[in-house]
């Protein structure tokens, strides 16, 4: 009984997106263009805000630390991804398992507390617009940011920990292409009952928090919006709106659907795909959705590639 309630399994075999040999190298072609795409669209919005000094606003703060976190959950998960879609061995060891779902699972919960900053500082622009410069000055923003970082990387602590304090006696086959809680818990030869526990009361905690903030805050901006006599008027507030509720009906549906369902609900399969879709999908697709949808950025990129982009620190 002493052997046992040690973890025996030294590494997990990730088991990935297909057992098919055939479709492998597509696979990799496929998701190796997806995250060159991500790489390039959230480093280029990053230069982009970082160079332009018009872009040195509250909203485009928080919009860099988006795309640096889309970058940097892409980056823990894409190329292991893409190295056991070309590898024999689809190992990953102990500690790299435990490594990867505490760095995943702390950006996924910055994340959703930042889109919640984010959705705050668009209802204090539109509702109290006087007090925009005093409730978003610099320092606050960077609290906000702060306190998000922060918020993740414990949650993820209490996450990480508790998964990687159960046994496992083996099998030590993941049936997912990285390490994550739900299938973890599938192995696992303990009582799993704790951490699922665990899982839903903190993992829904900030997300849920996060996801009232935003709604409450889009209820008080639609009021206002709506209040407002000029369709031009209506417009231009709905356009400064657009792009972040976009990104947030798509991140949140997600992670909704993976991770606050009852155990009876849960599947392999099902997981697998949407964790394609938020771990590969949306770290791609949120840097179009801010440029594509915001005038700011566009003009910021013309400029850039004529060469007239404005200097940081122009007085």
């Amino acid at each position: 009984m002493g052997r046992r309630n040690q973890t025996l399994v030294q590494e997990f075999i990730l088991l990935g997106l297909t057992n098919n040999p055939q479709l492998q190298p597509l696979l990799f072609f496929v998701f190796l263009m997806f995250y060159l795409a991500t790489l390039i669209g959230n480093l280029g919005i990053i230069i982009l805000i970082t160079k332009d000094s018009r872009l040195h606003t509250p909203m485009y703060f928080f919009l860099k630390n988006l795309s640096f976190l889309d970058l940097f959950y892409s980056s823990v998960i894409t190329p292991k991804m893409l190295a056991n879609l070309v590898s024999e061995t689809k190992a990953i060891s102990f500690i790299g398992c435990a490594l990867q779902m505490y760095l995943f699972g702390s950006s996924v919960t910055v994340e959703c507390l930042l889109l919640a900053v984010m959705a705050y500082d668009r209802y204090i622009a539109i509702c109290n617009p006087l007090l925009y410069p005093i409730t978003m000055n610099t320092t606050m923003c960077v609290r906000w940011v702060a306190a998000s970082y922060t918020t993740g990387f414990v949650s993820a602590v209490i996450h990480s920990s508790s998964t990687f304090t159960l046994s496992y006696c083996g099998p030590n086959v993941i049936k997912h292409f990285y390490c994550d809680v739900p299938p973890l818990l599938k192995i696992s030869c303990s009582d799993t009952t704790l951490v699922e526990i665990l899982m839903f009361l903190f993992g829904g905690l900030a997300e849920m928090t996060s996801l009232l903030v935003i709604l409450t805050s889009y209820f008080s901006i639609i009021s206002s919006i709506l209040k407002i006599h000029s369709s031009a008027g209506r417009s231009r507030a709905f356009s400064t709106c657009a792009s972040h509720l976009t990104a947030v009906c798509l991140f949140y549906g997600t992670i909704i659907f993976m991770y606050l369902r009852p155990p009876s609900a849960y599947s392999l399969e099902q997981d697998r795909v949407a964790s394609v879709f938020y771990t590969v999908l949306i770290p791609m697709i949120n840097p179009l959705i801010y440029s594509l949808r915001n005038s700011d950025v566009k003009e910021a990129f013309r400029k850039a590639l004529s060469g007239t982009c404005v200097p940081l620190h122009v007085k």
